[in-house]
Parts: structure tokens; C-alpha cells; sequence
């Protein structure tokens, strides 16, 4: 018999990092400050660690298409996994949005001519990447590994060289902030800085996402964890160090959190070649970050159409491709119209569209992995005598507080991120409030919706339900 072909393992790396590494979300995050430092390392430890093993263990006992949603669904049933399947997605369109609405800006630095000076050149560049990348989920994964491995060394080669440059200009300029030891500690009367605190735990988010390419793999159950430890490492060096290049070149409270990382590099090295060729880079990450994304979102989207927990539209699949055709248009569509929102004669949209849309998608995202944490609680209990090749490394008290405050985190950086903190605050983020509630009441009409689609309510696993499973696999592998 031959040996199963699918996916290098450097290719898996490399998807982790493609997916997880976002290089438009470094400058909020520098914007926090030196700080950001501190919080990095925090996180890295009370919420990176646990959440990248939970999955690890998740990710190799319960093998599945659904992924994140189907782990949700084993441990709290349909109504939970309908609403983390709405969030997962709901997530995916409004963050394309907003990096189309960086397009026009950077394609006018690179090439002189004002793609911005009329709101319909402005919106017809951003619908010509929405569809793009709409059509880049049309191929199947394993035709994509150029797209995986180089849009992950593009992120990696942008990211060393930002720091490179922020060593060098520091060195013939000085440091653009105060770099004295009390800076480096958190400050928690700083709202507008907590409120940036859910970008470094977005920064984090996306090791599931390999776990829906468990069919692609050759052993899963070794390689997922392997490459959850190694991306988890290789992507917090990453950050701090892209993170480092544009604090040292930018004071933190003159950072823009839309175009931090472009406009760093130009206050560096001018808007010369150097500054067009990482321009370009950059550009070229967000094709690939958004066609790695598309994967994994679309094939949960239609898991969930699957189960009944999503509309049917999501659950179309293209007969020659196997791949989720229906989510990945109705992506294309959804983010279309709410790029239209720029139609809208607004200052706060027209000044704030990156921002806004951005924080409504990492707050969704956020929303997803709530339950997670607790669904992993309930089926270590129900299932205890599944067979796990990897295990969260802590078990009963110790477990239940290494996985809870994750999820407290989660809950913090939500809040933090769309309710105002002051007074200074509300004009902010009182929109974005109202439109994480709107698309709440939403999600529940999808939820509602999709229920009539099932014959029954799965409730989750029980631990008979959990000892059935266990005797039919057993004999189905004698």
C-alpha cells in the first residue's frame, strides 16, 4: 500500500503562522505602549498556552470538519453551537471589509496615483479584492500550499524587517517614546489602551484552523500539537519583535491603528523603494491571510449548515471540488454590502471604517471561542475514557482554572473593546455597540431559523452517549 500523501509538515507550520501571524494587527497593538510588552507576556502565558494545548487535545481526540463548532457542539449541544457557528462567520466578512478599506490608501502611497479621491474608485478597488479573495476559496487546500507557505514568509520576512529597521533608526535617532522602566508596566486607568488589549488576543486566535485540514495531513494526531507548539513559539517571537520596530519609530499615542505598520515603515526609510517593496508585502499577506482564513471558515460555516445550526446556503458544496461554495459567495456578498456602509455621508465612517469594522470582526471572533473553554470542561468529564494521543497538561481543579481564565479574558476584551470606559469613549464606540447588538439579534434569527432544519436537539455529550461511542469504534476496528 503507498503512503498517504498530503500536507508537508513545513507546510502545516507554515498555515499556522499564514493563519494566527496578522500583520495589519501589529500597530493597534503597539499602540498600547511599552506596555504592550508586559500584556504580551501575560497573555502568552495565561491565555496562549492553555487555549493552543486545549486545541491540541480537541483537535486530536475529536478528528472533524466542523472543528471548533463541532467540539462546542459535543460539549453544549446545538444551541450553543449555533451561535458560535454564526460568530465564527459573521467574524470572516466584516474582516475582509476591513482590509479592503486599507487598499485604496496603500495603493496610492505605492503608485501616486489618488485612489481615495472619489468614493467610488475607493469602493470599486475594495469590492476587487472582496471578490478575489471570494474566489481564492473556490481551490481546493492542497492545490494552495504556495499560498500558505509564502504568505507565511512574507508575514515572517515583513515583520524581521520592521524590526531590523526600528533597531536602526533607534540607534541614529533615539527612541520615539519614553523607554524607562516604569513604561513597561501595566497601566489600568489607561481605557484607551485596555480597550486595544483584545488585539493581542486576536493575534492569537486561529490554531483550530488547521485542525479542519486534519484529512489533508499524513498523521494528525502527532502533527497538530507539534505544530500548535512550534507556531505558538515562532509567532510570539514574531510579534515582539515587529512590535518593538514600530514602538521605537512612532510615539505610541500618535500610532494609527489603521495604517501603523505602513506608515512606520515610511517615517524609517522615506517612501522609497524600500518603503513601496514591504508595501507591496503587505498587500500580498492579506491575500494570503484571508484565502487561509477561508478554509477553515467556510468548511465550519458548512458543517454547521450540515447539523442544522446554520442556513442551508452555507452548506453547498461544489460536487468537482468538494469545496464550500455556498459560504464562501455568500462571504463575498455580505462583505459587499457592508462596504457599502461608506455610502453613507458620515465623518465618524469615513474616519473610522478600518477600525470599526475591524473591531466588530475580532470582537465576533472573540465571541467564538467563549464556549469552547467549558466545552472542553464537560467533555473531559463525559468522555473520560476516550483515548487522547496529546492531554492538556492539568486535570481537575488545575485545569479548571487554567481554562477559565481564558475565557474571563475573552470576556474582558470584548467589553473592553465596544463599551465605552469614559466619557472620552462613548462618541467611539457607542456605534460599535450598537452594532455588535444588532448583528447579535441576528445571529439569534439564524439560530431560530436554522433549528426547524433539525429533527432533533443534540444536547451534547453524555457520558452513555460517550460509552456507546467508544463500543461501536472498538468494534468497527475489529
Amino acid at each position: 500500500m503507498s503512503e498517504k500523501k498530503g500536507l508537508s509538515f513545513f507546510t502545516i507550520v507554515s498555515t499556522v503562522i499564514c493563519v494566527v501571524f496578522v500583520c495589519e494587527a501589529a500597530a493597534p497593538a503597539s499602540a498600547i505602549g511599552n506596555q504592550q510588552f508586559f500584556w504580551w507576556v501575560f497573555l502568552i502565558i495565561t491565555f496562549l498556552i492553555p487555549y493552543g494545548l486545549a486545541c491540541a487535545e480537541l483537535g486530536t481526540a475529536y478528528e472533524s470538519e466542523g472543528g471548533i463548532i463541532d467540539w462546542i457542539r459535543e460539549g453544549l449541544g446545538d444551541k450553543w453551537a449555533a451561535r458560535a457557528s454564526y460568530y465564527y462567520w459573521v467574524n470572516y466578512p466584516f474582516w475582509i471589509a476591513s482590509l479592503a478599506t486599507l487598499f485604496p490608501y496603500i495603493m496610492t502611497t505605492i503608485f501616486g496615483f489618488d485612489f481615495e479621491s472619489n468614493i467610488w474608485i475607493t469602493l470599486a478597488v475594495e469590492l476587487a479584492f472582496t471578490w478575489i479573495v471570494t474566489f481564492m476559496a473556490f481551490s481546493p487546500v492542497s492545490d494552495s500550499e504556495a499560498v500558505l507557505n509564502g504568505g507565511a514568509i512574507l508575514k515572517v520576512a515583513i515583520a524581521i524587517v520592521v524590526g531590523c529597521l526600528g533597531i536602526w533608526f533607534a540607534s541614529a535617532n533615539g527612541f520615539a517614546n519614553d523607554m524607562s522602566a516604569a513604561t513597561f508596566l501595566p497601566d489600568l486607568t489607561n481605557t484607551s489602551a485596555l480597550g486595544y488589549l483584545s488585539i493581542i488576543i486576536f493575534n492569537f486566535m486561529g490554531f483550530e484552523v488547521i485542525c479542519t485540514m486534519a484529512d489533508d495531513m499524513k498523521n494528525p494526531k502527532i502533527e497538530i500539537p507539534r505544530a500548535i507548539i512550534l507556531g505558538g513559539i515562532a509567532i510570539a517571537a514574531i510579534y515582539l519583535f515587529a512590535s518593538f520596530g514600530i514602538g521605537v519609530a512612532i510615539p505610541a499615542d500618535e500610532i494609527d491603528p489603521d495604517f501603523g505598520m505602513v506608515v512606520a515603515v515610511e517615517t524609517m526609510v522615506g517612501n522609497g523603494f524600500v518603503y513601496k517593496a514591504i508595501a507591496v508585502a503587505f498587500l500580498a499577506t492579506m491575500f494570503a491571510n484571508m484565502a487561509s482564513w477561508s478554509f477553515g471558515v467556510n468548511s465550519v460555516a458548512a458543517y454547521a449548515a450540515q447539523t442544522g445550526n446554520m442556513p442551508k446556503v452555507f452548506g453547498k458544496m461544489n460536487p468537482k471540488t468538494g469545496m464550500p461554495d455556498g459560504a464562501a459567495i455568500t462571504n463575498g456578498v455580505v462583505t459587499s454590502l457592508i462596504l457599502c456602509i461608506q455610502l453613507i455621508p458620515n465623518d465618524f465612517i469615513a474616519n473610522n471604517i478600518f477600525w470599526m469594522l475591524f473591531s466588530l470582526s475580532l470582537v465576533f471572533l472573540l465571541l467564538t471561542y467563549i464556549p469552547m473553554f467549558p466545552a472542553f470542561i464537560n467533555l473531559r468529564k463525559n468522555d473520560p475514557n476516550r483515548y487522547r494521543i496529546y492531554e492538556f497538561p492539568f486535570k481537575g481543579t488545575m485545569m479548571k482554572v487554567a481554562l477559565y481564565v481564558p475565557m474571563i479574558e475573552l470576556v474582558l476584551a470584548v467589553i473592553a473593546t465596544v463599551c465605552p470606559l469614559s466619557m472620552d469613549e462613548v462618541a467611539d464606540k457607542v456605534p460599535m455597540l450598537i452594532g455588535l447588538v444588532v448583528f447579535l439579534v441576528i445571529g439569534e434569527v439564524f439560530r431560530i431559523v436554522s433549528a426547524k432544519d433539525r429533527t432533533e436537539e443534540y444536547h451534547g455529550l453524555t457520558p452513555e452517549l460517550a460509552a456507546q461511542r467508544l463500543a461501536e469504534e472498538a468494534a468497527t476496528e475489529k
